[in-house]
């Protein structure tokens, strides 16, 4: 997998952790000897960061191999480095924790995903854009490694129309569907509704899909059965509390696509570090 931060990216993460020399190390005076470490998973995990942590490595002038790239699942070895004592230092805590926490998200991510698979289900997993500010790219890559997509990267690739949005039109449901199909046909539409009445409406007016804002998945059924006897057909999307622990259901429910939050608050990953010297 490509790496997901720049060199620029990764050169101002090292310089933010060491912006004036690696005070310890330098009054050791160890800095000059050959040395090795490596990554180890201390359990498993999915996981993600690893082309990111060697880059560090050989940003810095060490050598690195990626042994698990992102998105394999393992709970053994991640990466080796080698070079001066004082370059494994510099880099290697940055290091672990990027991998630590991008390996998290994508762990998070795999076990909603393993959940559906298990039960038979192939209904696909959107990960939303509520990552932790100035984190999209990494948050994007880990939810790829884990098995599932982007929602939506940002505000200026799809039509999401929110009730925020609805609160300031003067026109009928039917109309701003039409108007938005007609002035961004290649765009895709998604309406979010938080409730049944709202659904059957949008679904009238021909909205391609709708995003259910926290209906349980008895109410999925029964709006999914309404449309049917209606002869609506929309995409289904499910938003708000959808998890590895309820996903199977909503999937059960009828939910054409899922969207999620929840792994991006997936407890980070441990990942054990450990030197040696070398001849």
């Amino acid at each position: 997998m490509n790496l997901a931060l720049s060199d620029e990216a990764l050169l101002r993460l090292l310089a933010e952790d060491v912006p004036f020399g690696d005070l310890t190390t330098d009054q050791l005076g160890i800095g000059d000897r050959p040395a090795g470490l490596v990554f180890n998973a201390r359990s498993s995990m999915t996981v993600c960061g690893t082309e990111e942590a060697a880059r560090l490595f050989h940003l810095a002038g060490a050598s690195a191999k990626v042994v698990a790239p992102s998105g394999t699942a393992t709970d053994g070895l991640l990466l080796t480095a080698e070079g001066d004592a004082a370059t494994l230092h510099r880099v290697w805590k940055v290091a672990q924790i990027l991998v630590e926490l991008y390996s998290g998200v994508a762990s998070g991510t795999a076990a909603i995903v393993k959940n559906l698979r298990d039960a038979g289900f192939d209904t696909p997993l959107a990960c939303t854009r509520k990552h932790f500010p100035g984190t999209k790219s990494m948050a994007v890559k880990a939810v790829r490694s884990g098995g599932a997509y982007m929602h939506r990267l940002g505000l200026s690739e799809t039509l999401l129309l929110f009730h925020e949005h609805r609160l300031f039109l003067d026109e009928s449901a039917a109309d701003t569907v039409v108007r938005l199909r007609q002035s961004l046909p290649e765009r895709g539409l998604v309406v979010e509704v938080s409730d049944e009445a709202e659904a059957l409406v949008w679904a009238e007016a021909g909205a391609p899909v709708l995003q259910l804002e926290r209906f349980n998945p008895d109410q999925v059924r029964d709006l999914k059965a309404k449309l049917a006897g209606n002869r609506l057909t929309p995409i289904i999307a499910i938003a708000g509390g959808v998890n590895a622990g309820n996903a199977v259901a909503y999937a059960a429910a009828g939910a054409g696509v899922l969207v999620s939050s929840a792994p991006y608050h997936t407890p980070p990953k441990d990942v054990k570090v450990v030197f040696s010297q070398m001849a």
